[in-house]
């Protein structure tokens, strides 16, 4: 059985905001990291960077909140967006 984690940029706003901020580690596919979630403008978005303790991945990314009820925009930095938002919903804080 396979699960589905939801992916979409309304799931990383939601868990971007639950996560704590400044830096702490977390754990992704069995790897430690060490990351950085950074609020700005009064909360309407959040720079995300992480990186592989000990390795050389990194997730870096930019997320802001619309002033209407659209759905947040979500730009990776430099790389696939299907790269940061499977870190994000499958990280664990540690």
């Amino acid at each position: 059985m396979t699960i589905s984690l939801d992916v979409s940029p309304v799931a990383v706003w939601t868990i971007l905001t639950s996560w704590p901020r400044g830096y702490f580690t977390a754990r992704y596919q069995g790897r430690r990291y060490g990351v950085t979630n950074t609020a700005h403008a009064n909360g309407k978005s959040f720079k995300l960077y992480a990186e592989e303790l000990g390795g050389s991945d990194r997730i870096s990314l930019n997320i802001y909140r619309p002033p209407s009820s659209m759905e947040p925009a979500l730009k990776p930095c430099e790389m696939p967006v299907d790269k940061v938002t499977a870190f994000v919903a499958g990280a664990a804080v540690e």
